[in-house]
This record gives structure tokens, C-alpha cells and sequence, in this order.
């Protein structure tokens, strides 16, 4: 048990030092063209720059583009423009995140919508875990937004490097309250695998056992899980 309880704290170290990276102020200080007009939300300026000929897929020094840099910043207008002039909507950053997953971290509804239509794809595998946007969700009990992912054929049993489905990750990675029980139910009506367990042999019912979440145990167990 208490080896156990040091790998969380460890894992969960991990996952907080390997978080994606919004722009430092060190960064916003040097943006230049499109990067800084991403920054100020200035789509007229940004279509003027395009087209002069400014790229696009211009990278900073975390790897981001001006897109990646309009949804960390919620400027919605850039965004937009910036998909409408062609800029690449499943460009990953240099910590392999890209928009969809951006804005699902953030809990950012109006985001997502807009990456989503734009052509960011809910299947993309993201971060340095291999995981998914919808992953990110479940782990930060993201409700509205999992649903969101879901109806956009995220898939639902993948697996990431830690050994972690979404429904595993509301569990392991929540703290039991209502919005990860409700992405937990959400990701059980969709159809998730409820039996897929972690990589000590631990399913979902026994993690949740294990913790005392007796809603997400009521949920799992009319689900069939074992």
C-alpha cells in the first residue's frame, strides 16, 4: 500500500512537470509577426501578414505556432483566422500537444468547438504520454468537454504510456467529486471497456473501490465491470 501510494506521488510529479507549456512572458516579449499578432487577437493583422508571406508554421522556441498561441491565450478571432488562411490544425508543439488538446485542458468549450470544426482531429495522440485529448480531460474531470470529445469519435480505450485508459485516469488522477463522476459516467455510457485494467492488474472497479468512490463504484458495477 504504501509502495503504491509513493508511485502516485511520483506519477502525479510527472504528470504536473510534463504539463503543456502556455507562452512565458520571456516569450510573449519576443513575439514578432504572426506570434504576436495571435497574441493580440488581431485577425485583420494577421490576414495582412499571411498575405505578405509570413509563415504560418512559424515556430517559437516551445515549438508553437501562432495557432497553438491563440487558443493558450483564448483569442478566438486570431484562431479563426488563422485557420481560415490554412495554418496546419494538427500541428503538435514540442511537447506534442496540439489544439484540440490545448483547449481541453484549459475546460475551454467555446475553444474546443472552434478546433474541432476547424479540422484538429479528436483521434490525434498528444503529449509526451502518447495519450489523447480526451485523456487530458478525464484526468482534470473536464465533463462537458469529454462529451464533446467523445461526439467528435475520440477513442475511448486508448492507452497511454503510463498504462491509463480516460476512464482509468478519472479515477486514478480525480478526486471523486461530481465532474469526474461525471466523466467517468459519461466515458461508461459511450461505451468504454469498464474491464481494461492498469499495468499492476488493478481495473477500474478496484481503483475505485480502492478510494472510497462509491458513486463511480455504483456507476462501474451497473456497467458490468468485475
Amino acid at each position: 500500500m504504501l509502495f503504491r501510494a509513493i508511485a502516485a506521488v511520483v506519477l502525479l510529479s510527472a504528470t504536473t512537470a510534463l504539463a503543456q507549456i502556455a507562452p512565458a512572458p520571456a516569450d510573449l516579449a519576443a513575439y514578432r509577426g504572426l506570434h504576436a499578432a495571435a497574441v493580440n487577437g488581431d485577425a485583420a493583422g494577421i490576414d495582412r501578414l499571411v498575405k505578405g508571406g509570413a509563415s504560418l508554421e512559424a515556430r517559437d522556441s516551445g515549438g508553437r505556432t501562432p495557432l497553438h498561441v491563440a487558443v493558450h491565450l483564448r483569442q478566438a478571432d486570431a484562431a479563426r483566422a488563422l485557420l481560415r488562411l490554412g495554418a496546419d490544425a494538427n500541428a503538435l508543439d514540442a511537447q506534442a500537444y496540439d489544439i484540440v488538446t490545448i483547449a481541453a485542458v484549459a475546460d475551454d468549450v467555446a475553444m474546443l468547438k472552434l478546433s474541432l470544426d476547424g479540422g484538429c482531429k479528436a483521434t490525434n495522440i498528444t503529449s509526451p504520454y502518447h495519450g489523447t485529448a480526451l485523456i487530458a480531460a478525464a484526468h482534470l474531470g473536464h465533463d462537458e468537454v469529454v462529451r464533446m470529445l467523445i461526439a467528435a469519435k475520440a477513442p475511448l480505450d486508448h492507452v497511454n504510456n503510463l498504462g491509463w485508459t480516460a476512464l482509468i485516469e478519472s479515477i486514478v488522477l480525480g478526486n471523486g467529486g461530481a465532474r469526474h463522476t461525471a466523466t467517468l459516467k459519461a466515458l461508461v455510457e459511450a461505451g468504454a471497456d469498464v474491464n481494461i485494467a492498469d499495468r499492476s492488474g488493478a481495473t477500474p472497479l478496484t481503483l475505485a473501490r480502492g478510494r472510497g468512490y462509491a458513486e463511480m463504484v455504483a456507476i462501474l458495477e451497473k456497467a458490468g465491470a468485475r
